[in-house]
């Protein structure tokens, strides 16, 4: 065996963005009921326009995705890199400063928001100022994950660090050329691109950062999570490769299935339909991947909340990526476009998949970390039914609003006139909307109490020193 560095794992870091990405969980959450509830009663927000749906539906947005979810990719990638790789953290200050500097934008990001700063891009909506900041940290950040993998000790490059090692490059390059403007104040740029262009680039960015971010990024997590708390090897590590790459390949290009029916060419619509399709073949063979995995460790569901988690995620990934093709089909889309079923395609992943498998992933780590078992596990058996019971109302309702937005929408009279205006078929949402907002307390009462789960294991307790362990010389870096 060779020796392996003295120096212990940089865990305290993870611990922080775990924490981070917690009570970004609890407060955006909390923001995205606030705005169901007023889609029910909107005079809510008190006649102040910072409470408006408008103000507060980009910091939910902002929030989950770049508060919660990247934090949480943050935490995982630190954690698994350094394990996969026998080494620790490469430039701990530079890791130290991408946590608190990342946690700053985000909260200032927020403020800005509030405060009515908005380019209007989705997903994109902080000024110019932040997007120079992102861009630096988000460098940093990439800086210091490939900087451990070229000092690793182990030859091989494991599959989950080929995943997050996507997330940096893809992610860094979509942010830069969708966020070119022209700044004329502080608050204040216009977009380099206008009119169709302007949406291909938007959706180009927009569905890969969910791709990349939300699909790439996560499955990094499942990739390394799955396999060590089921206790088992990856069932097909050359399957696992085949997908990485056909992913990479064709999510690229699925973007303009979000622009069908616009002033852009058809065959670039076309090709987004095609590249859409192709995407169940890598997205599918993850899921079978995943599955497999797991299956000979099925008893460990019954007492092991994490674990239910995890498998549970996978089964939202399957769905959302089994809709979301099937939703960039043209006789779908038009029925699906503009109404909310989108959104409860959206959550089901959201929800159903990054959420929940960055949950179970917290229940997995933190125990780990701390060195003590987690503070109650029947909290976290009721928490996975809250989870779940909170993601299934959310995405019926949605799905059974939105089925209903566009047939009603596609309903004409005699004389080729739509038989319903747009106020008509908008107030008859309240029950659909009432039943999204009992959804979504019931899904934050479980962040809730995984908070205060992870909060009281935490509790009085230091960060457990853990050394790279020895490597067989036949899987060394000069093997």
């Amino acid at each position: 065996m060779q020796a392996a560095d003295n120096k212990i794992y940089q865990d305290t870091i993870v611990i922080r963005l775990i924490q981070f990405s917690v009570v970004w969980a609890v407060i955006a959450i909390g923001v995205g009921v606030y705005i169901a509830a007023e889609l029910v009663w909107p005079t809510i927000d008190f006649g102040q326009y910072w409470l408006s749906f408008g103000r507060l539906r980009p910091v939910h947005t902002n929030g989950v995705i770049f508060g919660f979810g990247v934090s949480a990719l943050m935490a995982t990638g630190f954690y698994s890199v350094q394990r996969t790789s026998h080494v620790t953290l490469f430039a701990p200050r530079l890791a130290w400063f991408v946590c608190y500097a990342w946690q700053i934008i985000v909260l200032l990001g927020a403020v800005s928001l509030l405060a009515g700063w908005n380019t209007t891009k989705e997903y994109a909506e902080l000024e110019w100022p932040f997007d120079i900041a992102i861009a630096i940290v988000w460098i940093c950040f990439g800086v210091v994950f490939f900087g451990t993998i070229a000092n690793r000790k182990i030859k091989p490059i494991y599959i989950s660090n080929w995943f997050y090692g996507a997330l940096i490059i893809v992610i860094a390059m979509l942010h830069v050329v969708n966020s070119l403007a022209l700044p004329v104040s502080i608050d204040k740029s216009y977009s380099a691109y206008a009119g169709a262009q302007d949406a291909v680039v938007q959706w180009w960015y927009g569905h890969n950062a969910v791709g990349f971010l939300l699909t790439g990024g996560f499955l990094g997590m499942l990739y390394y999570f799955l396999p060590k708390h089921a206790g088992r090897p990856i069932w097909s590590y050359r399957l696992s490769v085949v997908a990485f790459w056909a992913f990479v390949y064709s999510y690229i290009w699925a973007g303009p299935h979000h622009l069908h029916y616009n002033a852009i060419p058809e065959w670039v619509q076309s090709l987004g339909v095609v590249m859409s399709i192709i995407l169940l073949a890598p997205s599918w063979a993850t899921l079978v991947n995943g599955v497999m995995t797991v299956s000979t460790a099925w008893e460990k569901l019954r007492t092991d909340p994490a674990l239910k988690f995890i498998v549970l995620s996978l089964a939202f990934y399957g769905l959302a990526t089994f809709e979301g093709p099937m939703m960039a089909i043209r006789s779908v889309n038009v029925v699906s476009h503009f109404t909310d079923w989108t959104v409860g395609h959206v959550h089901s992943g959201a929800l159903g998949w990054n959420a929940m498998i960055t949950y179970g992933t917290f229940y997995f780590m933190v125990p780990r970390l701390v060195g003590r078992e987690l503070y109650s596990t029947r909290l976290a058996d009721i928490h996975f039914w809250l989870a779940f019971a909170g993601t299934m109302l959310y995405i019926i309702a949605m799905w059974a609003a939105g089925v209903s937005q566009g047939l009603l929408w596609l309903s004409i009279d005699e004389l080729g006139e739509l038989s319903f205006d747009f106020k008509d078929i908008m107030s008859s949402m309240t029950p659909y909307y009432l039943l999204r907002l009992i959804a979504g307390l019931v899904f934050l009462l479980g962040t809730v109490l995984m908070a205060y789960n992870l909060y009281m294991t935490f509790r009085g307790q230091r960060t457990v020193n853990v050394t790279p362990p020895l490597v067989n010389p036949a899987y060394g870096v000069n093997a």
